[in-house]
């Protein structure tokens, strides 16, 4: 699905506008429809969650107007039992109102009363029926809530995965105009909605349109002008809950933004925290987060605000009418007036004319409407929250990568003899462009030095091989075959990577190394090891390969790192290595041994070093040198070196006054 620009600013993050977002029935509807595919295998889990809460509500409105009857009419008033109600009770026909069973028959009151006997055995065997029924609802109240909220969860896990899935598939080019921290908000909390959405959203809505019908139909049954009043104190409940909803959805937007902000915020300080402790920022990361943490609970307390104004006022306006049916249904009492049709309705509320019974009853059903009321207006303000985490969410996932596999796949290639750049182009952003017409070839066998600036592409133009980014203009091939014609799966399974951020797990020596490889063995893992100079400090530690890392690997040194790094690339066996800035932290001696034991494992190999370091250039086949985004020159050292005022010759002049080889 695409998105309209006003879409992606309001719900993609680039715009602080906070009008309204509007939200139409039909876009509810596919929103609703949209967690299909993460409801679907939860399907049947989720069919009988409705059937027990029916017959968990329906057994509730039976067994209270049951209870209401017996308690209020045969037990305290003496008044003996409906037929129905003495075979429940397991009761015999002594205890039985015997004109109840006649049906053709007015009665104004039921012939004959219990003796005090008869009410303390109807009186037992009700406190009996309630034992009972209390021992089956405690293993029910035991089990129902885990399993509800196992149902609901693994509908909610079944939505992370797919946007992490998804967000895994998008380009660097996303990413790096995207914060982390928002990211994760995303699949963590806004993800969250498809729970209330089903939960409360659609099940308990649900439930509470069948909890109002059920009590306007009981409260009809005892006059039909207080359920005509219920029904007309709803209007300007409606009214006040339309009025609302816009601010609601506002509140929300900026809620829920405050929070991703604050998110983001901490996941980026606490991944610098070593550069805030070494600086002593400590007091200034700390106000910082305390001021993004204040915004996101102004922005949260608002929402509140707006929801707890919205639930008085409509709770203030069901007030007002319970105290008038009180009133009015007071009076009734005191006149010992006829219920709504009399005896014609007595099987449905037990009562035939208005007394202390029948007005608790009847109370007790306008009380419950107006909850009902008023519970249906608390759900709708979740909801506004609940839609527009849900329209966050459904952002991130119906993002389409940009980079796609074709639908004719070729097969790649079993050995590559040539990569090769042509008139190669690529920009972030439109006129700030970062690889200008880069033409370039290397051949197996051969390490390419990628040398240049900071910020010349060179870290761009080895990310273009991999597909990370794919060009705006040119082509990148393989043996003269487009890197857009294979999977792309192929092509990352065939070209390995030691990035210049040694990225490592708390997780052992061994983990971290055969991390990218398929079930590698530990002599495999051991031989790239010794490529890269490692083993010999490996061996060294307490568990050597086995031996648990820290976080991000804080065990080791720098060095030590940059070298797991590099056997972890090579331990893939790919046949393009990319190496970028491989040995920035190694020393010389263990530099060359590194890069010699390179050469000499990838003699039919491709191999690509970005590189700062002249010792590493000097050994390269060939040089790339990148100046803003272009490839100014290109040979080996000697060539190179001997270009009159030529840019390499330029730069290694400053190398060598700045740091001597």
């Amino acid at each position: 699905m695409s998105h309209t620009s006003d879409s992606a600013e309001i719900y993609g993050g680039t715009s602080e506008s906070l009008a309204a977002p509007k939200i139409s029935a039909r876009r509810i509807a596919q929103l609703v429809w949209k967690t299909w595919p993460f409801v679907r295998p939860m399907l049947k889990h989720l069919i009988v969650l409705f059937a027990v809460g029916l017959l968990i509500s329906a057994g509730f409105a039976a067994g209270g107007l049951f209870a209401a009857d017996v308690i209020g009419n045969k037990i305290l008033v003496g008044t003996k039992l409906q037929p129905f109600q003495a075979a429940t009770l397991l009761l015999d026909e002594s205890y039985v109102d015997e004109t109840a069973s006649d049906a053709g028959d007015e009665v104004d009151q039921p012939e004959g009363v219990l003796t005090p006997g008869q009410r303390k055995v109807v009186r037992n065997r009700t406190l009996i029926a309630a034992g009972i029924l209390l021992l089956i609802a405690l293993p029910l109240a035991l089990v129902l809530p885990y399993y509800f909220s196992w149902v609901w969860q693994s509908v909610n896990q079944n939505l992370r995965v797919a946007m992490v899935e998804r967000a895994e598939h998008l380009s660097l080019q996303h990413h790096s105009q995207s914060r982390v921290g928002d990211a994760i908000f995303r699949v963590y909390q806004d993800s969250a909605m498809i729970n209330s959405l089903l939960e409360e959203g659609i099940v308990g809505t649900l439930m509470q349109i069948y909890g109002l019908v059920v009590g306007l139909f009981f409260i009809a049954f005892f006059d039909p002008r207080i359920a005509a009043a219920c029904v007309l104190v709803g209007l300007p409940m409606i009214w006040l809950t339309v009025k609302f909803t816009p601010r609601l959805r506002r509140r929300s937007l900026a809620n829920r933004r405050a929070y991703s902000n604050l998110t983001s915020r901490l996941q980026e300080s606490l991944t610098a925290i070593k550069v805030v402790k070494a600086n002593r920022a400590e007091g200034r990361f700390l106000a910082r987060f305390n001021a993004d943490s204040h915004r996101a609970l102004d922005a949260a307390l608002a929402i509140r605000m707006d929801m707890t104004v919205l639930s008085f006022s409509v709770k203030t306006l069901g007030a007002l009418l319970l105290i008038a049916a009180e009133y009015v249904m007071v009076s009734w009492v005191i006149d010992d007036r006829e219920t709504f049709l009399g005896a014609a309705v007595v099987a449905f509320i037990g009562f035939t004319v208005w007394n202390l019974g029948s007005f608790q009853n009847a109370r007790d059903h306008v009380a419950g409407f107006v909850e009902g009321d008023s519970g249906l207006v608390r759900t709708w303000s979740m909801l506004q929250d609940l839609f527009v985490g849900l329209e966050r969410a459904f952002y991130l996932l119906d993002l389409e990568p940009a980079i796609t596999d074709p639908d004719d796949l070729r097969v790649f290639p079993a050995t590559i003899r040539t990569v090769t750049w042509h008139d190669v182009h690529f920009s972030f952003e439109e006129g700030r462009p970062v690889l200008r017409g880069i033409d370039m070839s290397a051949s197996a066998g051969t390490i390419t030095a990628i040398v240049g600036a900071s910020g010349a592409g060179k870290s761009t133009l080895m990310s273009t091989l991999l597909r990370l980014y794919d060009p705006a203009q040119g082509r990148i091939e393989i043996d003269g075959i487009d890197l857009k014609d294979f999977a792309i799966d192929d092509l990352r399974a065939n070209t390995a990577i030691a990035l210049q951020k040694n990225v490592l797990f708390a997780r052992s020596v061994a983990d971290n190394i055969g991390y990218a490889a398929k079930a590698p063995s530990l002599e495999q893992i051991r031989v790239a090891a010794e490529v890269a100079c490692a083993h010999e400090f490996i061996v060294t530690l307490d568990g050597g390969y086995q031996t648990e890392l820290g976080e991000r690997g804080s065990k080791l040194s720098t060095g030590q790192r940059q070298r797991l790094a590099i056997a972890r690339a090579i331990v893939r066996d790919t046949p393009i290595l990319i190496l970028d800035e491989p040995t920035a932290s190694l020393d010389a001696e263990t530099e060359q041994r590194v890069l010699a034991n390179i050469a000499a494992w990838g003699p039919d190999r491709v191999v690509f070093i970005i590189t700062h370091r002249l010792s590493t250039i000097r050994s390269a086949d060939q040089i790339a040198f990148l100046e803003d985004g272009a490839i100014a020159e290109l040979g080996t050292h000697d060539d190179l070196m001997a270009i009159p005022g030529g840019r390499y010759h330029a730069f290694v002049t400053a190398e060598l006054e700045h740091d001597p080889v």
